[in-house]
């Protein structure tokens, strides 16, 4: 897998940003596999992972364990149903069974599609940007970690505004030993910069 070059542009509309979760069984060895399918794929190309976090469950469905939670940057040119299709095709390949699970409840694996470049959509099966995102501190910590300065493209706010501006307030703790030794793993952390409307 080639490593992020933080020298070469990026176009922006290629870039997909998505958030992995999960909280039944090894969570985290799960989001590991699931960010390993995804990105080994010859159509894809990882750019940049947050760190892994822990977070407080939140909703209805309380009694449940603590979730695991990371977002990853992708460059792709597939479009975003195909690309939603193969989050979906991933989760079912790591054991999730969407059909039998409770709303807000646990789940082995969760791969969301924040963003896509600047897409606003909204459709039966995929509305863009996530819906939910910027009520979420979970997805807004380890999406600011990594581009902090990337605009939402519907309220024309940065990640990092939205994170000092959003209500939730349930826990969100970094888990500081993932296993992953960025100088032998293609998962390593970049921070991205915007220049000119441009991913650098």
């Amino acid at each position: 897998m080639a490593a992020f070059d933080p020298a070469r542009v990026v176009h922006p509309g290629r870039v997909a940003w998505i958030g992995v979760g999960g909280n039944q069984g090894n969570a985290l060895a799960c989001c590991q596999r699931a960010v390993m399918r995804l990105t080994g794929r010859h159509d894809m190309r990882l750019l940049a992972m947050s760190g892994f976090y822990l977070t407080e469950p939140s909703g209805p469905v309380q009694r449940q364990p603590w979730y695991v939670n990371a977002v990853v940057a992708v460059e792709t040119r597939c479009g975003s149903r195909a690309l939603l299709a193969i989050l979906m095709r991933i989760e079912r390949a790591l054991g999730r069974r969407r059909a039998r699970e409770v709303r807000w409840g646990p789940r082995r694996i969760d791969l969301d599609l924040l963003l896509h470049g600047a897409r606003v959509m909204k459709s039966p099966d995929l509305i863009l940007p996530h819906p939910r995102m910027h009520l979420r501190r979970f997805v807004l910590l380890p999406l600011a970690e990594l581009a902090g300065d990337l605009p939402h493209p519907r309220f024309a706010k940065t990640v990092d505004t939205l994170l000092r501006d959003v209500d939730d307030r349930g826990r969100v703790t970094p888990w500081p030993n993932t296993g992953i030794d960025p100088a032998r793993n293609a998962l390593a952390v970049t921070r991205f910069r915007w220049s000119g409307g441009r991913l650098v």
